[in-house]
């Protein structure tokens, strides 16, 4: 059977051009099972039609299992019922299948596209991941203020102007950023500060910006600027070296040597940006770079960002899920996940053909709104840059390896040290925060063999516990975060909800808050560790490792898997702190009116406009409240009534 949504898929590329329906089929057994499985997709599939679209197949609990497009809904998902045919990998997709959810599209390219889009949004166990939480900075030049500004962006690019990147790291666009400051001397304050100036501020007296905030500089002049930096971004870096040569020849030839010394720091910011180009991209234009190196069961990609001929940086990428998967299949699947957060360049090089490489191409040329080509040079400079980076991503990989290694050696030593039964591959690390009590905080951060897992992070403001009970606070944490895994997944059978090692930190106290409250829950088999501070505070390094039998361990003071525990407790301090702290500064600007039911921001600006703070509103009898400016005679009585409740 299918049922059409509620709601259609988010496109930000254009909304309402996918139809939905989610096709379910019920079956008694949640657990694997390959019959199950095939007879929920081919009740499916009586209902498709040949027209291309989407596909995602979902297990027992309606989580994503896999994302799919298909130029032939119909003929494509048919394919799974042929089990004979199939991968061992596919079969096991297929035995957890027990529904389907179909997207309909216009084109393949369409269905490429959303494609990468669910896959970044619902990472599904048997797909291809682009494994990086991490956005690219761009440097924007903004279009809207008669003395635009210069200035490093990240996220959603909403603001009108020019954006110029990705960068391949907050380094390297910082650097080109402060070069071009020294180059073109456009300023990189906020609209605020470049209002209330008097005088100029130090970026003036550094030869950093032209200090239009105060009149230093013309709005002719000051566009001549920016229109020299749009030219040097877009690749006419050469252009602009000889006009600021011909500028600085005039200069001396005038005796104007202030003028003329100017001039000549400028060239050397110019000669500074292109002389740290350490790839040989000239020529190129605007262009992406993609090499794949595979050892031992694990993927690299490299890539090169060339944008107006200059190298503005370069990453490597290791995804996962990449098992059982042809390697060209992992580069396409890397690329238009890739894509989904950055624009297309005209150009893309790969070292090696790709699947379907004419539907990749429209699909980014959709995205970019002109003609995108994806190419293997065979010769000249670019195949040299293609072997660069083929190089790059063999070094990248095997120093992964390297690391990969090492950490997986220091979790084996952590789960001997700490007598576990298997090496976690889940860590849950927990703290709170506080001031006497206020403002509490707990937090918990999650990390695995492959480092920190920033997206599992989580925070909980803490409700009951409100005195200055440190032990209280762990209690109602732990008993919120592991009451909900009860309830999501109680047989424990779900990746990702329950963790193989539960650290606190602190002592004996703590841990028997948490010990306590996992056994009111009927939890009793969660390794659960405390760390404390050595007797000198921490300071030799001497953490105490407390087990819930009372037993006390420790390290030595050089032993990685004491570093190791201590990065852990330290990246929970951090996130914790800085939770707590954003909680102080909302705390700081909140007001007693903001408890109040019904009464928004215009009525409470009227209240405190006329009364002048929230005391008086307070005290205020109910004819003064009827008599303060738009607010009616039910809301007086509101105000009233929650502040004399008990009167």
């Amino acid at each position: 059977m299918s049922r059409t949504e509620a709601g259609a898929p988010h496109d930000p590329r254009g909304a309402g051009r996918f139809n939905e329906e989610r096709a379910a089929y019920t079956v008694a057994s949640a657990q694997p099972n390959l019959e199950a499985g095939v007879e929920a997709i081919r009740e499916v599939v009586r209902t498709l039609k040949p027209v291309p679209g989407v596909y995602r197949m979902l297990d027992a609990r309606g989580d994503v299992l896999y994302v799919g497009k298909a130029r032939s809904l119909k003929a494509r998902v048919a394919n799974y019922t042929q089990i004979a045919g199939l991968t061992n990998r596919l079969q096991r997709m297929v035995s957890q299948c027990r529904a389907m959810e179909i997207v309909t599209t216009n084109s393949e390219a369409e269905a490429l596209l959303l494609e990468a889009q669910f896959i970044k949004r619902f990472r599904p166990p048997f797909n291809v991941l682009l494994r990086d939480d991490k956005s690219f900075p761009f440097i924007l030049l903004r279009a809207d203020h008669a003395f635009p500004r210069i200035h490093k962006h990240r996220g959603a690019r909403r603001a009108k102007g020019n954006y110029y990147g990705p960068f391949a790291s907050a380094g390297s666009v910082n650097t080109t950023l402060n070069a071009l400051q020294k180059l073109f001397l456009l300023r990189s304050c906020t609209d605020s500060f470049f209002n209330n100036r008097d005088r100029p501020c130090l970026l003036y007296q550094i030869k950093r910006c032209s200090a239009p905030c105060v009149g230093r500089i013309s709005e002719t002049d000051y566009d001549a600027l920016v229109s020299q930096a749009k030219d040097f971004l877009a690749g006419k870096s050469g252009a602009v070296q000889a006009d600021l040569e011909k500028q600085m020849a005039a200069a001396a030839e005038a005796l104007d040597f202030e003028t003329a010394a100017i001039l000549r720091d400028r060239l050397r910011a110019a000669t500074f940006i292109q002389g740290s180009q350490a790839i040989n991209a000239s020529g190129l234009g605007d262009a992406d770079v993609f090499a794949l190196a595979a050892k031992g069961g694990h993927i690299g990609v490299q890539a090169f960002f060339i944008r107006g001929g200059q190298n503005w940086g370069h990453r490597a990428f290791f995804p996962s899920h990449t098992k059982d998967v042809d390697e060209e299949q992992v580069l396409a699947d890397v690329m238009l996940q890739f894509y989904e957060e950055v624009p297309p360049p005209p150009t893309v090089l790969v070292d090696r053909e790709l699947p379907e490489r004419e539907l990749i191409e429209a699909a980014l040329g959709e995205l970019a709104g002109r003609k995108v080509q994806v190419s293997i040079p065979q010769r000249g400079d670019r195949r040299k840059l293609l072997a660069q980076a083929s190089r790059n991503a063999v070094e990248a990989l095997e120093r992964r390896l390297a690391e990969t290694g090492t950490k997986a050696k220091i979790h084996r030593e952590l789960a001997e040290f700490l007598e576990l039964g298997d090496v976690p591959q889940r860590i849950e690390v927990y703290d709170n925060s506080h001031i006497q009590g206020a403002k509490a905080v707990g937090a918990m951060v999650v990390a695995s063999p492959e480092g920190f897992e920033k997206s599992q992070y989580r925070k909980f403001n803490i409700k009951t516990a409100q005195t200055n009970d440190d032990f209280a606070m762990m209690r109602e944490v732990m008993e919120r975060r592991f009451s909900r895994a009860m309830e999501e997944d109680p047989d424990r059978e779900k990746a990702g909800v329950w963790p193989d090692l539960v650290l606190v930190d602190g002592g004996k106290g703590q841990l028997s808050s948490v010990m306590e409250v996992l056994g009111e829950l009927g939890i009793e088999d969660l390794p659960v560790i405390g760390i404390a501070k050595g007797p000198h505070h921490g300071r030799e390094g001497r953490e105490v490792f407390h087990f819930p039998d009372g037993r006390e361990k420790t390290l030595p003071t050089n032993s990685p898997v004491l570093f190791y525990a201590q990065n852990l407790r330290d990246e929970v301090h951090r996130y914790v702190i800085g939770a707590h702290r954003a909680k102080r500064s909302k705390a700081i600007t909140a007001s007693p009116l903001d408890e109040i039911p019904g009464i928004g921001p215009a009525r409470k600006r009227a209240l405190l406009l006329h009364f002048g703070t929230a005391s008086k509103v307070r005290a205020a009898a109910l004819e003064d409240l009827k008599r303060a400016p738009g607010v009616s005679a039910k809301v007086a009585q509101q105000v009233y009534d929650f502040y004399h409740a008990g009167g």
